[in-house]
């Protein structure tokens, strides 16, 4: 197929995912359907980092070898012919039909996550005008970032499949998915009513960020982990292999640039080496724990961050029992993919706590909803 033959047909695929996703929003009871556009993208991108996980996690990575296509076609139908030969050479290989399609789901969803971010810079820009650039929830420079920041995070997903899963590039689109997530909540807490926080909020400004920061060392602990494929190189609970301190390989282990299952060397990974990268993310678990558990307990106990604090709570005990769960039962695959969707939950609650403790002691500032309603912008808002 011709490039931009096959570039305009992904493209409409990934512009009728956020035609979807539009309708919905447009459709709802919601006067502000800006801010109902940026939770709707949330709760996409929520989705798409679950589906990535399911796609990593079922070894469909490469079920479309080539990128945006698959063998150079827009679907896994036109690309029929190729998928079977490559299914026949290797029946438990990288390619398969279910994994094509898993791949290219995961692509078109990625793609409708684009599409909605655009349509959230536009409007943005079309409110900041309208408004004459009064209103800080609708300053355009936060979504223009957004924008960037997708473009860089698609450039990582083409990479994760041209350069055949190497580990560091699956983990930094990991990453860069769940910050995409932390960014799109930012945005969507900046539209929301909130509660009036009391002014104690503020004290939990620094535990609220190391919180965020232990979080997302524990996420790429945990990618690096799933890249590496070492769900399972510590079988036993509470102890590895009987052991508080088993035998490891932390050069190997925790050499960033190599091949999947390589040293970089390019000999095969020794075991230890995955036994380091397991110890470690579990380790580093108990200080996540600690740390996320004190500010959640300490945001329970003021006012306007009561609920915040207690459903931060409640999902880093579902996180720590599936944590748990996926070693004792022998990582299935719905408490793996359940695993990644708890850390992304946890990133979700966590910006909101960052965001409370932002605005804590503030008071007199009329909500975006309110704002929204104003006679420069309610044609818009129509």
């Amino acid at each position: 197929m011709d490039n931009s033959a096959l570039l305009f047909q992904l493209a409409s695929k990934g512009l009728f995912v956020g035609l979807l996703f539009g309708v919905i929003v447009w459709s709802s009871r919601d006067r502000n359907k800006y801010r109902k556009l940026v939770w709707v993208t949330v709760f996409l991108t929520f989705d798409v980092i679950m589906f990535g996980a399911f796609t990593r996690l079922t070894d469909s990575g490469l079920g479309c070898p080539d990128w945006p296509g698959c063998y150079g076609h827009s679907n896994p139908i036109q690309a029929m012919e190729h998928i079977r030969a490559a299914e026949a050479l290797m029946p438990d290989g990288p390619v398969t039909v279910m994994k094509a399609w898993i791949e290219m789901i995961h692509r078109y969803l990625a793609m409708g996550i684009g599409v909605l971010i655009i349509a959230i810079l536009v409007i943005s820009w079309r409110f900041w005008i309208r408004s004459g650039k009064t209103i800080p929830q609708f300053s355009p420079w936060f979504p223009l970032a957004l924008f960037f920041f997708v473009c860089l995070q698609g450039a990582f997903g083409a990479w994760t499949v041209t350069m055949k899963l190497q580990p560091i590039i699956v983990t930094i689109h990991l990453l860069l998915g769940m910050v995409l997530l932390a960014m799109l909540t930012w945005v969507g807490a900046r539209q929301n009513t909130h509660v009036p926080v009391a002014i104690e909020g503020k004290k939990l400004r620094l535990p609220a960020f190391l919180s965020l920061l232990v979080l997302t060392m524990q996420i790429a602990l945990g990618g690096w982990v799933s890249t590496n494929y070492a769900a399972l190189a510590c079988p036993d609970l509470p102890l590895c292999h009987g052991s508080v301190m088993p035998q490891m390989d932390f050069e190997h282990g925790f050499t960033l640039w190599r091949s999947l299952g390589m040293t970089a060397a390019g000999d095969y990974l020794p075991f230890d080496a995955l036994i380091a990268i397991h110890w470690t993310h579990r380790m580093f678990a108990l200080l996540v724990v600690a740390v996320m558990g004190w500010t959640a307990w300490r945001a329970t106990r003021i006012a306007g961050m009561e609920k915040v604090g207690r459903a931060l709570l409640g999902a880093l005990a579902l996180q720590i029992v599936i944590g748990l769960s996926t070693v004792s039962l022998e990582w299935p695959l719905a408490l793996a993919v359940a695993h990644n969707g708890c850390a992304a939950l946890l990133v979700l609650l966590t910006v909101m706590v960052n965001y409370k403790a932002k605005i804590a002691g503030q008071t007199g500032d009329l909500s975006t909803a309110d704002r929204i309603d104003s006679p420069t912008l309610a044609a818009s808002n129509d």
